[in-house]
């Protein structure tokens, strides 16, 4: 069955790119001539999902005002309320009853290029049945990533954010995960780590530990995270090169996390 279902966290202060997100979600600052959220929309569009729910924080209206709702990306959006931040895996939760099938969760301040990357997770997960799946790529700082231990194509663990010497391989997660249901349970189950925060990589962790089939895909092309005002600028400075707005003959700047190809893993 196609995923009809979405849903972006958009509740996190971003609080390392202030003083701008004093007034601006960090989620509508602009990769290119778009905002960053409006990037991940179109890729559940184009993937063709129709529902989307998106998770704020109480008083962050910018959001709503900016994208309305739904219709001019041909989606129905549904806003959700994260009543305290308290973590990615309780902003997932927090979107529950409105979640009825398997869905996909791509975070709001993340950008990634070629669009087609939720396409191809979602058929990986069509292809292979399992319970989740994790885009993931090798990554040059395990310290920002929840980290997996594969075995051959499954999760067998996963650790958030590690220091170096104790990451159980180079593999990050992107941001980028689909769902069957049974995430929330596993959620609703997982105990608070750092902050008193419930992580999503503990949730899905504890799924991996209990034998239930968590998978991963590598996620080919670009990846940004653009949590800092230098990653940020990193997006809209690729973003314009590709677009053909910026002269790229003395100049290419690697993104954050380089293209990676399941070549290069084998």
């Amino acid at each position: 069955m196609p995923v009809r279902q979405g849903l972006i966290p958009a509740a996190g202060s971003g609080s390392r790119l202030g003083p701008f997100t004093n007034a601006i979600p960090k989620e509508l600052l602009p990769v290119g001539e778009k905002a960053v959220i409006e990037h991940v929309v179109e890729a559940m569009s184009l993937a063709g999902i129709t529902e989307i729910a998106i998770v704020v924080s109480p008083h962050k209206h910018g959001l709503s005002d900016y994208l309305g709702s739904g219709k001019r990306f041909g989606v129905d959006f549904t806003y959700v309320v994260q009543d305290e931040r308290l973590g990615l895996a309780n902003a997932v939760a927090a979107g529950e009853h409105v979640i009825d099938g398997t869905f996909a969760v791509v975070l709001g301040d993340n950008f990634f290029a070629p669009k087609t990357f939720l396409s191809d997770l979602i058929d990986y997960h069509a292809a292979h049945h399992p319970d989740t799946t994790v885009g993931v790529a090798r990554v040059e700082d395990v310290t920002r990533h929840g980290i997996i231990l594969p075995d051959g194509d499954r999760v067998v663990d996963m650790v958030e954010k590690p220091r170096p010497t104790a990451a159980p391989s180079n593999l990050g997660a992107l941001g980028a995960y689909v769902f069957e249901t049974s995430i929330f349970d596993a959620i609703a189950r997982t105990k608070p780590g750092h902050k008193g925060e419930y992580q999503l990589t503990d949730a899905i962790r504890l799924e991996a530990g209990e034998g239930r089939d968590v998978r991963y895909r590598i996620i080919d092309g670009i990846h940004i995270d653009v949590g800092t005002p230098h990653d940020l600028m990193r997006a809209n400075e690729w973003y314009l090169r590709e677009n053909g707005h910026l002269e790229t003959e003395h100049h290419q700047p690697a993104p954050y996390i380089s293209p990676s190809s399941a070549k290069e893993l084998k």
